[in-house]
């Protein structure tokens, strides 16, 4: 009965958790900062004009325009294929679809499900250093979906760096992998709808990015008064040592809840490209929360326990607009470093043109405690529009 149950878990996690569109990969492209081609300063979601500009140009597989010319808002990048112009003047639209396949395996039983994993309207308003953001879309649940918009705020940023944002997003932390079931992402807290409700304070320099928040918590509890929420405050610290390498300093910490008792996180990242080819990021992360192992997550006990989490992501474009990835992850049980899951996730990423690609990933998690083993094979089609 427990195999089985940690067996639905992944199904659920994997349900819960949708590839969004930041890729640390492209760090071999020089590319430090997710507002390169994102209107989020922490990644994912709507790209810029710049940033669709170059998914056609520098990451595509045949989108690239011919010598001497150039993309622009009636480009195939562009909207709707350009089809309306400058009409929206300051205004960025997207549709996000992602038609999806999934099987998860384990012993003594599997299960297969085709499903939408992504289908959203994202929109953003730009102007004076003013930003309007929202995201509506079908969230994927183990049984049926609901319309939500899972991701709304408004922010300003001076021109001298100092940021202000406020609404429900993704708190900053780590590195914001494509894959947010990643380790290093689902089981502290940062799956794709574990936004937040909250105040961010930033500060961006040539070389450097500090993004520090608060706020009440989980928003999805926060909106129906569940138990979930609670206090939550993060920060992170980027340096970007050159164009083509970044340390990540980070830390959470959360309150206690009826849910959960107070706990947190430390952790530090570097990502490095070797070639204009290659990308190799690596995360290490300690967890904490107070209370001893075993105990009820509902009440808190004596002293702290700690859970540890690596990762290593790496990812190589073998051909024009083609990435093969390979992650090794691990993640301890809390007080007991010899338990806890090693994954070996390997995945590869085809960018045909500029409004679709496909995404293929495939999981091999295994129990250290009893060697228990959930495949998962994950196939998408991706159209941005």
């Amino acid at each position: 009965m427990r195999r089985r149950a940690a067996a639905l878990a992944s199904l659920a996690l994997v349900l819960g958790a949708r590839q969004a569109l930041a890729e640390p990969m492209f760090l071999s492209k020089q590319y430090n900062r997710c507002t390169t081609c994102h209107y989020s300063p922490t990644g994912g979601g709507l790209l810029t004009p710049y940033g669709r500009s170059l998914s056609r140009q520098e990451l595509s597989t045949t989108g690239r325009s011919p010598s001497g010319t150039a993309p622009g808002a009636h480009g195939e990048e562009a909207f709707l294929w350009g089809a309306l112009g400058d009409a929206l003047g300051p205004v960025s639209l997207g549709i996000d679809l992602r038609p999806s396949h999934l099987r998860v395996d384990f012993a003594g039983g599997g299960t297969s499900r085709d499903f939408f994993m992504t289908a959203d309207i994202l929109a953003a308003w730009r102007s004076h250093g003013f930003t309007v953001y929202g995201e509506l879309g079908r969230q994927p649940l183990v049984q049926g979906s609901k319309i939500a918009s899972y991701e709304y705020w408004v922010s300003h940023e001076s021109e001298n760096g100092f940021g202000v944002r406020v609404g429900r997003f993704l708190p900053a932390y780590g590195v914001r992998l494509a894959d947010h079931t990643a380790f290093t992402r689902a089981y502290l807290g940062f799956n794709y709808y574990d936004q937040v409700y909250a105040l961010e304070v930033s500060q961006s320099g040539k070389s450097h990015l500090l993004q520090v928040s608060v706020g009440p918590g989980y928003a999805d509890s926060a909106a129906d008064g569940t138990s979930r929420q609670s206090f939550t405050a993060a920060g992170r610290f980027q340096w970007d040592l050159q164009a083509r390498s970044s340390l990540v300093f980070s830390g959470l910490y959360r309150g206690k809840s009826d849910f959960q008792p107070s706990n947190g996180a430390a952790g530090v990242a570097y990502g490095i490209a070797p070639t204009s080819h290659l990308s190799i990021w690596s995360e290490g992360d300690v967890q904490f929360q107070e209370g001893s192992p075993g105990a009820t997550p509902y009440a808190s006990g004596p002293g702290t326990t700690t859970a540890y989490t690596l990762l290593n992501e790496t990812s190589l474009e073998v051909y024009r607009g083609i990435w093969l990835k390979v992650s090794p992850q691990l993640r301890t049980d809390y007080g007991n470093t010899s338990g806890g899951v090693l994954r070996m996730a390997f995945g590869a990423a085809l960018l045909p043109r500029t409004h679709w690609n496909v995404e293929i990933s495939y999981y091999y998690d295994r129990t250290r405690v009893n060697d228990f083993v959930v495949k998962t094979f994950l196939a998408q089609l991706h159209m941005y529009i």
